[in-house]
């Protein structure tokens, strides 16, 4: 059989696979995975979904996803391609030892970089999923970021955050609460300012995308940087602004 017609695991662009990994683009409005068994929304790689094991079934073998991006954020998102690698993988997440970038574009100007720090707190009920900032505990969550470029008379800004942690909606929640809104969020955002942003510049979802990966490799321990470019629409978005994705 010829790899033009062997079983695929993924309908998603492939940025790196081995034997060991697969990493991904997920375009926005797809699924990490599904909520349910039964969900018949689109994912990240095919086949029926284990919720308890994070493995996909599919027509080309197992696949074990590693971490998650929400359905409106794009980029990055590994799997393993056996359950050993799986393991090591998950560790390394777990130990804040993989360096996830995103790249999002703001309210505001936060100012050349900083660190945020803050306490957050995750409620899930009827279907969905909230998280707030609480004031006056001890922080739990935590990130870098670094402005690449204000656009002044806009009063926007895009922004290349690490996340150091890995909380529900941690980006979103962390910017909304310093009135930085990540511009087309349609939970935590600037209402108002979305709208504004889809009239005058085209933008139709949540600009923020998982830009870039990086990790010692689960098998050979080198260390590997994947990096997925914007989709078109966010491109273009930034071009009217005279700003260019890094």
């Amino acid at each position: 059989m010829s790899s033009a017609e062997s079983p695929a695991i993924t309908t998603c662009p492939i940025l790196h696979r081995d034997r060991f990994i697969v990493i991904v683009n997920k375009p926005a409005g797809v699924l990490s995975h599904p909520n349910t068994a039964r969900s018949t929304e689109k994912a990240a790689f095919e086949g029926r979904y284990d919720l308890d094991q994070k493995c996909f079934d599919s027509p080309a073998g197992k696949v074990w996803l590693i971490h998650r991006l929400d359905q409106d954020t794009s980029g990055v998102l590994m799997a393993a391609l056996d359950e050993k690698t799986a393991e090591k993988c998950r560790a390394l997440f777990d130990e804040d030892a993989v360096q996830k970038q995103y790249l999002t574009l703001v309210r505001g100007n936060p100012g050349p970089e900083g660190t945020w720090l803050d306490n957050l707190t995750t409620i899930r009920e009827k279907g969905h999923v909230r998280t707030a900032v609480i004031k006056g505990r001890l922080p739990n969550a935590e990130l870098d970021f670094r402005t690449l470029a204000h656009h002044a008379s806009e009063k926007v800004s895009l922004l290349d955050i690490t996340l150091i942690t890995g909380k529900t909606h941690q980006i979103r929640v962390q910017a909304s609460s310093r009135q930085h809104h990540l511009l087309g969020d349609d939970v935590y955002g600037h209402f108002e300012l979305n709208r504004k942003m889809k009239k005058d510049l085209g933008l139709k979802r949540l600009f923020l995308h998982a830009h870039r990966l990086t990790l010692k490799h689960p098998a050979s321990g080198q260390r590997l940087s994947v990096e997925a470019p914007l989709a078109e629409d966010l491109t273009k978005v930034l071009s009217r602004l005279g700003m260019t994705p890094v």
